[in-house]
């Protein structure tokens, strides 16, 4: 049986899939009935898009922060009505995971984080349509030196800055097309290993997501909040979220701050956790963990199979 403190971890965009939490919703009825809650709350079938709709509409930023949000609370549901029970020792979710987490530490219900997550995805893709802009990936450079780097580009071309610092030598930058273009070359004259555009039409974690923070402010206030009944590791300052007010400021903030993950997983490491569990789809977390701290354990729960193999290993 495992005794080490765990977390329990939850993935942003980038990680969603056709099929997403189909397998969960099957097998067990916890998790058929979480689907079924958004499908009846959003007035939509949510359900029907994560597991037979197609990448267009999965991948538009209006629907895929909702699909993330309810895959990964229905495989932790699964998770729970599997008998897995224990309490983790923190939380955390990368960018849009927060969430997630929110409902998991029981700051938020499973209706309101819901509702916030489709106004948020609406108000970014909104925002986008504003300020169009860019995201891109930087592989093999220091954090100092594409900082720098967003720095040179902004004050040459338009700005650009540090959207994720995601794992030592994975970071995201996010800004205008042109600040992006032009901090691509100075990456690549730096020595990059890889500078390369994403496939996204949002500058997240970036000023250009500002246009939209007041609007998404006032949605923050029609919900009820409450204090995190398990600590919850914050993307902003990688130090856990304590109240209310705190809370609010992160949900605001982290439409234009640097998502701190690093940080976030060296502060639950510090803190004593030892074991890492990514709750949702894909695997994303897991990777960036390892480069992290590759002494921390990582498992990853997507379907009923990994439930079953983690059950196992509790048992033994």
């Amino acid at each position: 049986m495992m005794t080490n403190k765990f977390a329990y971890v939850f993935p942003g965009q980038g990680s969603q899939q056709i099929g997403m939490g189909q397998d969960v919703a099957n097998t067990y009825p916890e998790a058929a009935a979480i689907f079924a809650e958004a499908d009846q709350i959003l007035d939509f079938p949510l359900s029907q898009l994560c597991w037979t709709g197609s990448e267009t509409d999965l991948n538009d930023t209006y629907n895929t922060q909702p699909a993330l949000f309810v895959t990964s609370l229905a495989v932790l549901a699964a998770l729970q009505a599997a008998g897995y029970t224990r309490e983790p020792a923190c939380l955390a979710g990368h960018s849009l995971g927060e969430y997630a987490a929110y409902v998991a530490a029981g700051v938020l219900s499973f209706e309101d984080g819901l509702i916030l997550v489709r106004k948020r995805g609406q108000l970014m893709k909104k925002a986008g349509e504003i300020n169009p802009g860019k995201m891109a990936a930087i592989l093999a450079l220091d954090d100092d030196r594409v900082a720098d780097i967003c720095r040179q580009a902004s004050a040459e071309v338009d700005w650009v800055q540090v959207a994720n610092y995601n794992c030592p030598g994975q970071i995201v930058i996010s800004g205008s097309e042109a600040g992006i273009d032009r901090a691509i070359e100075l990456a690549k004259s730096a020595g990059a290993r890889r500078a390369q555009k994403l496939a996204v039409s949002i500058a997240a974690h970036s000023k250009l997501m500002a246009v939209i923070q007041a609007e998404f402010s006032a949605a923050v206030e029609t919900v009820s909040l409450g204090p995190p009944a398990i600590p919850l590791i914050a993307n902003n300052t990688a130090q856990p979220l304590k109240t209310i007010a705190d809370i609010k400021t992160e949900m605001v903030d982290q439409l234009t701050s640097s998502l701190l993950w690093t940080g976030s997983i060296q502060t639950m490491c510090h803190q004593g956790i030892t074991h890492f569990i990514e709750v949702g789809s894909k695997n994303v977390l897991s990777g960036m963990i390892k480069r992290i701290d590759r002494k921390a354990a990582r498992t990853v729960i997507e379907n009923s199979a990994d439930i079953n193999k983690l059950m196992q290993a509790e048992a033994g």
